[in-house]
């Protein structure tokens, strides 16, 4: 027996053979990974070229608002995205996303100062959450259960290969025409692709049982203002509002993050609670270093930004190393040794951005110095994802994996905000290259924590405590089937929906396939399934 698909198409076991690029789906696979690679793209470029776009707008205190921004809105526009995914057709969602992200880009290309810029970060981020969340739920809809796994492999390269070229394209447009055209060039890419996008959802089935389960909008929304208070009064400049809005905001920030989150998260308790943690804590970690590697070796050490663009560049290189390394070791290492091991990675990597700010040195050391983070990241981003899967309690998948995006998001915009904050205090009264050295330290004190809450996690995963991984496999190479299985377990989780505390997270369509991708939608991002070595960002 076969199940209506796609267009018509049958979904039976000779159907799903025929791949993800057969005629009915091209369009719809094409226009899918278009629309991640451009964000990805972009999300890249605007690491490279900041420096650049920092000393001819001014205003520093707002250098770590750019990313911290994009990244607080983009929490919306996945929880909205999923919202009305589950409801109705997902042409709209979707037009709506790149439409903001355009928007967006619009404002940030022609911004005339920082707030300007971080306003058009911010509805960008909104867009941008809406572009992975609609094509996950795309994949559950529009592709047969065996094609689904190829599909989210190949959406994970729509972000290895930004990675790869982004910062060098953004760089020569920097220096060649202007910085604005790293915003405003995309815009008809993204109209073109929007478009293309849009007309293959057409034929994408909707709901015939859609959803109108209520959405988490007051703990989410509490997040962001919690976030966005704690940085804005630590931003400021001033001591006592500073002290007191950060208490506020952290306050808020705390009380929310407990209605979306495991018991124990906060605390560290062994397992679950401190694998999601520490999730949060390894993100803060590098991208506080991430985002000023840039403006280390441009600002700071004077070099071009061509040698900025190959460090983020290198970081790349190895973060997909690093993945793949970790994928055939997993099963035999374990996720403690394997997420350690990557911490202590980042950290020598950001001291040795640290050292690479000293005069004496020569830059290209910033080179090496992410290209070690990168690694360390590969090392340890993914085992996290997959023994989130493996505590999970079978149908809890969802809730786990939940909590684990929500603090992989917050990690990475508070990482940047408290980084920028940072150097905006210091850069004055002590200089660039302290409050930059400044900013690694952070970074390393951050590290330094994960790697203490890394002690928490499982020794073994527990299929390969139960069930031994034979060193070959049959055909003379090495099988990793446990670590494939958990693999194509994460990007089933599409299908297995709840929400953290009950209520507080919207949970999938549990009646069948008619609304089971929304779940996706709100609990992955493009690098995170099925490839599960990812990339950045």
């Amino acid at each position: 027996m076969s199940t209506p698909g796609l267009d018509g198409l049958a979904t039976g076991p000779t159907e799903a053979k025929a791949g993800v690029w057969v005629p009915e789906r091209r369009p719809l696979t094409v226009g899918l990974v278009l629309a991640v690679t451009l964000v990805a793209f972009e999300a890249l470029a605007i690491a490279t070229i900041l420096p650049v776009v920092s000393r001819h707008l001014g205003d520093l205190r707002l250098y770590g608002w750019v990313f911290s921004a994009f990244m607080l809105t983009s929490l919306i526009g996945i929880v909205m995205a999923g919202t009305l995914a589950d409801r109705g057709p997902l042409g709209p969602p979707m037009l709506g996303g790149l439409a903001l992200f355009a928007a967006g880009l619009i404002v940030g290309g022609t911004a005339p100062d920082m707030p300007i810029l971080v306003a058009g970060r911010a509805v960008q981020g909104l867009g941008a959450g809406f572009v992975p969340a609609v094509a996950y739920v795309a994949i559950s809809r529009g592709y047969p259960e065996r094609c689904q796994p190829r599909m989210f492999a190949i959406l994970s390269t729509a972000w290895v290969v930004p990675g790869l070229i982004g910062p060098a394209i953004a760089a020569l447009v920097a220096t060649t025409v202007g910085w604005r055209w790293v915003f405003l060039g995309l815009v008809p890419l993204v109209t073109v692709t929007g478009a293309l996008a849009v007309l293959a959802m057409r034929h994408v089935p909707a709901p015939t049982r859609p959803r109108h389960a209520a959405v988490p909008y007051l703990p989410v929304f509490g997040v962001v203002a919690g976030a966005a208070v704690a940085l804005a009064a630590i931003s400021s400049g001033e001591l006592a509002a500073g002290v007191a809005g950060a208490l506020a905001g952290g306050g808020l920030l705390v009380v929310c993050l407990r209605r979306l989150t495991p018991p124990g998260t906060l605390t560290a308790r062994r397992g679950l609670p401190a694998t999601v943690l520490n999730r949060g804590l390894l993100t803060c970690c590098f991208f506080a270093g991430d985002v000023y590697v840039p403006y280390a070796i441009t600002t700071v050490r004077h070099s071009s930004t061509a040698l900025a663009a190959l460090a983020l560049t290198a970081g790349t290189l190895t973060w997909t190393v690093g993945s793949w390394v970790q994928a055939h070791r997993i099963a035999r290492v374990g996720p403690r040794r394997l997420v350690r091991g990557g911490e202590l990675f980042v950290l020598g990597g950001l001291g040795l951005m640290s050292i690479a700010l000293v005069p004496s040195v020569p830059p290209e050391l910033g080179v090496l110095a992410w290209a070690v983070a990168g690694g360390g990241m590969g090392l340890a981003y993914a085992p996290l994802s997959v023994t989130t899967l493996d505590l999970a309690a079978p149908g809890a998948e969802g809730k786990a994996t939940a909590s684990l995006q929500l603090f992989d998001v917050l990690g990475q915009a508070l990482g940047t905000g408290v980084a920028g904050a940072v150097v905006a205090a210091t850069a004055v009264s002590l200089g660039h290259r302290q409050g930059v050295a400044l900013a690694f330290g952070f970074g390393i004190v951050v590290g330094a924590g994960a790697l203490a809450v890394g002690a928490r996690l499982p020794a073994r995963l527990t299929a390969s405590r139960s069930d031994p991984l034979p060193a070959e496999g049959p055909g003379g190479g090495r099988r990793s089937s446990v670590v494939e299985d958990r693999q194509v377990e994460l990007a089933k989780a599409s299908r297995v929906g709840q929400d953290v505390d009950g209520d507080d997270l919207p949970a999938p369509d549990r009646e069948g396939a008619d609304g089971k991708g929304a779940s996706v939608a709100r609990r992955y991002r493009a690098g995170d399934a099925i490839d599960e070595g990812g990339s950045r960002l």
